[in-house]
C-alpha cells in the first residue's frame, strides 16, 4: 500500500493557482484517496531578499504558502515542494541579479558562490513555510551544463563529474535545512543507456553507474509515455540497484493545449500502476505539467485522476469506476470526458497529437500545417460543441464545458479555412474567395468569443499574471485573422493585384524531430504552429 499517493501541479509555465483553488483542489483529491500535493514552483515562490526572484509572475508569498500548508494539513494532504537546484530557471536570467550565477540557457553556474547562496535561500525559504521532511530538488535536463560561462572559466571538464559535484552540494544543504531530497532520476539512467532514459535491459544499470549517484537521495522514475507493464517492471528493478527509495511520477497529460488527454492518461497509467503495485513502490504521484502555457485546466482530468487510483486499488471495472465518481464527486464522468475531445479529431486518438492548438494557431495565409490532411471535420466539432454546451448546464464546473464549446465553434470554421482559400486562389476560383469572407467574418467572432470564455476560465482558477501571454498570443491570432480577411476583401475589389502568400506552393510536412509514418504531428509550441517567422 502506498504511503503517498499524490499529485503534482505546475505552478511555472504562467498560471499560478489562487491560494483558494489550491486547497479546494486538494480537497478533492483527498476524497479520491489521494494524500499528497507538490507544487512545482521554478521561480513562483517568495525569497525574502531576492526581490526580482519571481518577480510579477505570481509567485506565492510565504504567508500564501503558509496558509496552503495549514489547510492540507489539517485534511491530511502532505505538501512537498518542488524547486530547481539547477536547469529550468530561465525566467529569473533576464535579471541582472543572477547573471553571475548564469552557466548558458536555463542552467546555474556550478562551482560559483553566488549560486550556492541562491539555492541556500531557496531552502530556507520553503523551509519555512513547507513542514514536511521531503523536497524535490528537480536536476533535470540540464544538457547544456558546463558549455557556458562554466567552459569560459574552467576550460572542458567531464559534464558528468560536474552534474555530480553539484548534486553533492545540494544534497548538504538540504540536509542543513532538515529535508530529504528527491530528483529525477533520468540523469544516472542516461549514463548508464548512452543518453536514453528507458531501458529494455537491467544489466546497463552497472556497479559504476550505482556508485555514480550520491547517497542521502531518493530517485524519482518518470514516465509518461509508455502503456507496457512489462516495460515498467524493468525499470523498477533497475532502479532498485540503487539502493535507495523509487518514486514513481506517471501522467495525466495536461500540457497538450486546452484539452486534456484523460484517454491516454488512463490507459498508460492502467499499467504502471499494476506495476507499482507488484514493486511494491510506496510513493507515486502523478505529474499535471502545464508546458507551454497552461492552457489546460487540472480540473478537466478528474476523471483520469480518480481512475488511475482506482487502478492501484485493483478496481479496473470502469462501470464501476464511473458509478464511484458520481457519487464522490458528484459530477458526471462522462460528461467531464467530453472535455478532451478536442485534442483529438476525425477518429484519431493519439498521445502526439495536439489539433485543438495547431489548428487555432495555425496562420490562416501562411501555414504549412495546410498540408495535413483532416478529412470533413465541421460537423464534429458543432456536434461537439453543443453537447459540452449542454454539459455545462448540468455541471459544477460549467466554465470548462462553456470555454471547451467556444473552442469547437472556433475549430469548426478555422480548421482548414487556410487550405480552403489557398486552395481557392489558386484555381482563380472568385466566387469562392467571396464566399469565405464571411466565414472568416464567423470565425472572427466565435474567436472573440473563446477569448472571453478562456479569459472567464482564467480568472476562475489563477492569479491574474500569466493571461497576458494567452492574450498576446490570441490577440496576435485576432488580428491575423482581420488583417488576412481585409486583403482577401482587397484582392477581391481589385485593389490588390496578387496575395503572394496564398501563390507559394506548400512542400510535404518536414519539422525536424517529426518521425515520418508516426501519424499526426506533435504541436505543443505555440511559436512553432503559429507561423515559420519565429525563431524559438
Amino acid at each position: 500500500m502506498a504511503k503517498r499517493f499524490g499529485v503534482m501541479l505546475d505552478m511555472s509555465r504562467n498560471a499560478v493557482m489562487k491560494p483558494a483553488q489550491v486547497k479546494k483542489f486538494a480537497a478533492i483529491l483527498k476524497k479520491m484517496g489521494y494524500n499528497m500535493i507538490q507544487l512545482y514552483t521554478e521561480d513562483t515562490y517568495e525569497i525574502p531578499d531576492e526581490p526580482y526572484f519571481g518577480y510579477l509572475r505570481g509567485r506565492y508569498s510565504q504567508a500564501e504558502l503558509k496558509d496552503i500548508v495549514a489547510y492540507c494539513n489539517s485534511i491530511g494532504v502532505e505538501i512537498i515542494p518542488c524547486i530547481q537546484t539547477l536547469a529550468h530557471l530561465n525566467s529569473i536570467f533576464r535579471w541582472e541579479p543572477f547573471s553571475s550565477a548564469h552557466d548558458t540557457a536555463d542552467i546555474l553556474l556550478v562551482d560559483e558562490d553566488r549560486t550556492y547562496e541562491l539555492i541556500e535561500k531557496m531552502f530556507a525559504s520553503v523551509r519555512e513555510c513547507f513542514t514536511t521532511d521531503y523536497i524535490h530538488i528537480g536536476m533535470d535536463e540540464a544538457h547544456s551544463i558546463g558549455l557556458g560561462k562554466f567552459l569560459e572559466k574552467h576550460g572542458m571538464q567531464n559534464r558528468f563529474a560536474i552534474l555530480r559535484r553539484h548534486l553533492e552540494k545540494v544534497i548538504a544543504l538540504a540536509e542543513k535545512y532538515n529535508f530529504k531530497p528527491i530528483m529525477w532520476s533520468d540523469m544516472f539512467f542516461r549514463l548508464a543507456n548512452k543518453g536514453g532514459y528507458y531501458l529494455n535491459d537491467t544489466d546497463l544499470v552497472t556497479d559504476e553507474v550505482v556508485s555514480a549517484c550520491p547517497k542521502g537521495v531518493d530517485l524519482v522514475y518518470w514516465d509518461y509515455y509508455r502503456n507496457n507493464k512489462n516495460l515498467f517492471d524493468i525499470m523498477f528493478d533497475a532502479h532498485a540497484k540503487f539502493g535507495c527509495d523509487t518514486w514513481f511520477a506517471g501522467g495525466v497529460w495536461t500540457w497538450q493545449g486546452f484539452a486534456p488527454n484523460n484517454s491516454w492518461s488512463i490507459e498508460s497509467m492502467a499499467s504502471a500502476m499494476q506495476s507499482c503495485s507488484d514493486k511494491g513502490i510506496e510513493n507515486i504521484f502523478m505529474t499535471m505539467w502545464g508546458d507551454n502555457g497552461k492552457e489546460c485546466s487540472f480540473y478537466s482530468a478528474l476523471p483520469a485522476l480518480f481512475a488511475i487510483r482506482k487502478f492501484y486499488d485493483g478496481i479496473t471495472d470502469m462501470n464501476v469506476i464511473k458509478q464511484e465518481f458520481e457519487k464522490v464527486l458528484g459530477e458526471s464522468y462522462d460528461a467531464l470526458m467530453l472535455l478532451e475531445i478536442p485534442i483529438d479529431f476525425g477518429t484519431a486518438r493519439k498521445a502526439d497529437t495536439t489539433p485543438n492548438k495547431y489548428l487555432l494557431y495555425s496562420d490562416p495565409f501562411l501555414s504549412f500545417l495546410d498540408v495535413i490532411e483532416l478529412g470533413e471535420l465541421k460537423e464534429e466539432y458543432i456536434d461537439l460543441a453543443e453537447k459540452l454546451e449542454e454539459a455545462a448546464k448540468q455541471s459544477n464546473y460549467g466554465y470548462l464545458f462553456e470555454s471547451q464549446a467556444a473552442l469547437c465553434r472556433v475549430l469548426a470554421i478555422k480548421y482548414n479555412l487556410g487550405s480552403r482559400t489557398r486552395t481557392a486562389y489558386k484555381s482563380g476560383n472568385k466566387p469562392e474567395l467571396e464566399a469565405l469572407l464571411s466565414d472568416f467574418d464567423n470565425a472572427i467572432k466565435a474567436l472573440e468569443a473563446f477569448i472571453s470564455k478562456f479569459r472567464n476560465l482564467w480568472y476562475e482558477e489563477n492569479k491574474p499574471h500569466g493571461l497576458e501571454v494567452h492574450e498576446i498570443r490570441l490577440g496576435g491570432l485576432l488580428m491575423r485573422m482581420r488583417t488576412c480577411r481585409e486583403r482577401l476583401a482587397l484582392y477581391l475589389s481589385g485593389k490588390l493585384p496578387e496575395l503572394p502568400e496564398l501563390a507559394e506552393e506548400l512542400l510535404p510536412y518536414a519539422l525536424v524531430g517529426y518521425r515520418q509514418g508516426s501519424g499526426t504531428p506533435y504541436f505543443n509550441n505555440w511559436s512553432c504552429a503559429a507561423t515559420t517567422n519565429i525563431i524559438a
